[in-house]
């Protein structure tokens, strides 16, 4: 009897107790918002709005704000210090870092330990049992798992305290159990150092029994180019051949698939999907042939929704708004909504910044649509319009040139794992040296946002920038081919695919 076959016992209790995603989803939410309501009211934050007196969703929605990590930035900052019961009752440890916002690099989401359990750890138990409910036949447990992770830092002088990558925490914090099954090893996996890493994992990972990935796409796929490379072999086949399933998140996936079908030939391969972020863990693939995710309703999450159409009241201080936020039962399928989430990590009607369209109810399955604003997160990096603005007046500044229009989109990976993003601008005053201007952008935007300086970290990942001169009126005939031309129309800053900036360039 394998391995895989006597730890798969482990998950058939999970893999019963799921069925009720489809039976009471609504159920699952409510004990959720009771719980989140119950531990709230031993908070400063709910004292101040009023948990106290909450008894339910209409007193709730009715109490608390709406809000953006800009509203809980000063609350989180003093949790950093070691602060008790602000956010979420007694002290909080871990701090996942993540990309910036528009006044800041970096934002710091906590991690409690009640949440690092109950929403990042269930997540990623869930997606064993749903994987293996799906293959039976699997020998997962038979090899080895190669998990990418980030690294962590002391958190300010606070004894015990982290604050890092997400992935970073969950492998400081894993079962020594899970560390057996698990490669590389613990030291590698946590380097800071990207290019030292990327060798190290490949060395290390070379010459085991390699049976399953867990990544970002684009991270994972710059390890393969090198195992490729110190291997010597032609397809990843030769190296791992009990390979049976990459797990993967954080970006998508649509890009990379053919480099991933490149690199490995076996037709039985699997890749899963989830939804996991710094803020918690919400999907995960639960049918091969469905590319919608089921949404997951009892890990210490309530989720609201709030039509896309109404999100920039939000920024106006409109309270309209607040009318046409609906909980799970109230959403619409294939209409789009901005997520608003409230979870055991502290987050209170947080507007995660994520869209996302139903397709089913019983089960509630979605897919992620974009973002509530224009952004590039096609590696990781989570570049905002607000990097873009303050990198080009920055840019400009110091070489006397105008920007009158531009986008960006990614260029996606080649099959040496190369990528990087494209300016396409139009200047009203060019400036002297192209080259200078480009590389005083690329450098501004590393200083802007963490993510994107991570990628760009010795070109391992996201190489140079490029830009493109647009001939003068490009964006103006562009808009004009659309019908939008004048009016409240914009050209769309930034792309996550390359649909705008492609047709553009035709016009070129």
């Amino acid at each position: 009897m394998s391995l895989t076959s006597i730890a798969g016992k482990i998950f058939l209790p999970r893999q019963r107790e799921l069925e009720h995603h489809t039976t009471d989803a609504e159920m699952l939410q409510q004990r959720v918002l009771a719980h989140l309501i119950k531990k709230g009211r031993e908070t400063e934050y709910g004292r101040n709005h009023a948990l106290t007196e909450s008894s339910g969703y209409t007193d709730f929605a009715r109490n608390l704000p709406v809000v953006t990590y800009e509203e809980l930035k000063d609350a989180i900052d003093r949790m950093r210090h070691g602060e008790a019961d602000v956010l979420w009752p007694g002290r909080v440890k871990w701090f996942a870092k993540s990309s910036g916002t528009t006044n800041d690099k970096s934002k710091f989401i906590p991690v409690t330990d009640e949440g690092l359990h109950r929403i990042h750890y269930a997540g990623g138990f869930d997606t064993l049992s749903i994987y293996l409910r799906n293959n039976p036949k699997s020998r997962l447990f038979d090899g080895r798992s190669l998990i990418l992770g980030g690294s962590h830092a002391p958190n300010y002088n606070v004894e015990g305290s982290l604050v890092g990558d997400l992935s970073a925490i969950l492998i400081e914090n894993i079962n020594p159990l899970a560390n057996l099954l698990r490669v590389p090893k613990k030291q590698t996996a946590l380097l800071s150092d990207f290019e030292v890493k990327r060798d190290r994992i490949a060395r290390e990972c070379m010459n085991k029994n390699v049976t399953n990935l867990s990544g970002v796409p684009s991270w994972m796929l710059s390890v393969l180019v090198r195992v490729m490379e110190l291997s010597g072999k032609q397809t990843l086949d030769e190296v791992w051949p009990n390979l049976e399933v990459f797990f993967h998140g954080g970006i998508a996936f649509t890009p990379y698939r053919p480099q991933y079908e490149e690199l490995i030939r076996r037709p039985d391969m699997h890749y899963m999907e989830t939804y996991n972020a710094s803020e918690g863990f919400f999907g995960i693939q639960d049918d091969p042939a469905d590319a919608a995710m089921l949404l997951m309703l009892d890990y210490g999450v309530f989720y609201e929704f709030l039509p896309l159409e109404y999100v920039d009241e939000v920024a106006d201080g409109n309270n309209d708004y607040r009318q046409h936020i609906v909980p799970l039962q109230g959403i619409e399928l294939n209409r789009n909504y901005a997520m608003i989430i409230s979870t055991s990590c502290g987050l209170w009607r947080y507007m995660i910044g994520d869209t996302v369209k139903f397709t089913s109810r019983n089960p509630y399955k979605f897919i992620i649509t974009g973002r509530t604003k224009y952004f590039i997160n096609a590696f990781g990096e989570e570049l905002i319009m607000d990097n873009a603005e303050k990198g080009l007046a920055y840019a400009c500044e110091q070489t006397g040139a105008e920007v009158r229009e531009y986008t960006a989109a990614p260029v996606f990976m080649d099959s040496h794992a190369k990528c990087h993003h494209q300016w396409l601008i139009e200047f009203k005053r060019e400036p002297e040296s192209l080259d200078q201007f480009t590389t005083l952008l690329d450098q501004k935007l590393q200083q802007l946002n963490s993510d994107y300086e991570a990628k760009r970290f010795h070109d391992i990942t996201l190489q140079h920038l490029e830009i493109v001169k647009a001939r003068e009126g490009l964006f103006d005939d562009w808009l004009k081919s659309k019908g939008k031309l004048g009016g409240q129309h914009k050209i769309p800053r930034l792309s996550n695919t390359r649909k705008h900036i492609e047709e553009m360039l035709a016009m070129q």
